[in-house]
């Protein structure tokens, strides 16, 4: 009996052990499995704590928002990231142009006034909202793309109990942002990102202030030294001419006897609106004090300095100010200027800079002494 039932014994036992390697072999592959996972998630969690160190490093607008649609879009394996930021009296735009942040380097960053621009009911406001593109409803966040996503997560930028702006994120695959996915990473993704930017916001406006004439809102006497030094250099380098224009209002004393020192401040301001009009982004307008102002005109030649000039003197001549208290008044402006051609752009760039405002500061002497309202160049 024990001869015959000895092979059937030994198969069965085979059988188990045969099994039982076999769930050995599934449990070594799930716990590989699992191991892969575990680096892969090490690795996410990596480059997203290089991400955060990097953005919270940040400390100024261009470098931030570089970070958002480069490394962000890399780190996240994104196809599409956009960017609206709510600016109700755009304000936030104006100083940046003013501190020389060129928006057009970020097509996918845009500016409202109010949530109700962006044209599409239902937007998230508190959570994250995931899911299929749908044109009709999302087309506006991502109208700078060409190629649409498939999926995607809008995130409410929140600080202050104040929505701020949206993070529009997308995929070109349909199942990478689902409904039913999880949204806590992606909230604090939004968070982090919302305390970013009001913090570089804060550190541009602190700078705006420093360089900003309290009264006028135009560039201060330092900055405007600042940046004709810059510019000489940078002129050299690329190559072109630049120009000064040194403006000066005439008989503005006279100004602040009949109409009192808040007349005198309306038409400083004023004054300083009308030359900015006549400016281009890349040129620099400064208060230099008093009824002074300075104006610096990037890759301009002597004709092109004299048309600019006269367009500014004639927009002050032509029309009658409004005051804000007594009615309406006129006045002229006084123009001196001068031009450092890429011949003459010679030297330390302190000593060209100096140089070039005490030759349009005698220009403008010489405008003053001929009957004033007038250009003059030396």
């Amino acid at each position: 009996m024990r001869q015959t039932t000895a092979p059937h014994t030994a198969s069965a036992a085979d059988q188990a052990m045969a099994e039982l390697r076999m769930e050995n072999q599934l449990l070594r592959a799930r716990l590989d499995d699992l191991l892969e996972q575990a680096h892969r998630n090490q690795n996410i969690m990596a480059r997203h704590q290089s991400f955060d160190l990097k953005i919270i490093g940040a400390s100024q607008f261009r470098e931030l928002i570089s970070c958002i649609f480069s490394s962000l879009a890399i780190m996240s394996e994104l196809d599409i990231v956009t960017l609206h930021l709510i600016d109700p009296r755009q304000d936030l735009q104006q100083m940046l142009s003013d501190l020389r942040i060129d928006l057009n380097e970020f097509p996918h960053l845009h500016f409202i006034r109010h949530e109700n621009e962006l044209q599409t009911a239902g937007l998230p406001t508190q959570k994250p909202a995931l899911g299929r593109y749908q044109p009709p409803l999302h087309q506006f966040l991502f109208q700078s793309c060409t190629h649409k996503p498939q999926s995607i997560a809008i995130i409410p930028l929140r600080r202050q109990n104040k929505l701020i702006g949206y993070l529009n994120i997308g995929s070109f695959s349909p199942e990478r942002f689902l409904p039913t996915m999880a949204t806590d990473f992606i909230e604090r993704l939004g968070l982090i990102i919302a305390v970013c930017l009001e913090n570089v916001i804060n550190n541009e406006r602190l700078t705006y202030i420093g360089l900003t004439d309290p009264l006028t809102n135009v560039s201060n006497r330092r900055y405007v030294e600042q940046r004709i030094r810059e510019e000489i250099g940078r002129a050299r380098r690329q190559r072109y001419g630049i120009a000064c224009l040194y403006l000066d209002i005439d008989h503005f004393k006279q100004i602040n006897d009949r109409y009192g020192h808040q007349g005198g401040d309306d038409v400083l301001c004023e004054v300083a609106r009308r030359i900015k009009a006549e400016l281009r982004l890349s040129d620099t307008l400064g208060r230099f004090g008093g009824e002074e102002f300075v104006v610096l005109l990037v890759n301009a030649n002597l004709q092109d300095a004299m048309l600019v000039a006269e367009r500014i003197r004639r927009s002050i001549a032509n029309t009658a100010f409004t005051l804000s208290a007594t009615g309406n008044c006129n006045t002229t402006i006084s123009i001196g200027l001068t031009t450092v051609s890429e011949r003459h752009n010679l030297g330390e760039a302190t000593l060209v800079a100096r140089d070039m405002l005490l030759r349009a500061d005698r220009a403008l002497y010489d405008a003053k002494r001929n009957g004033r309202n007038q250009v003059r160049c030396e």
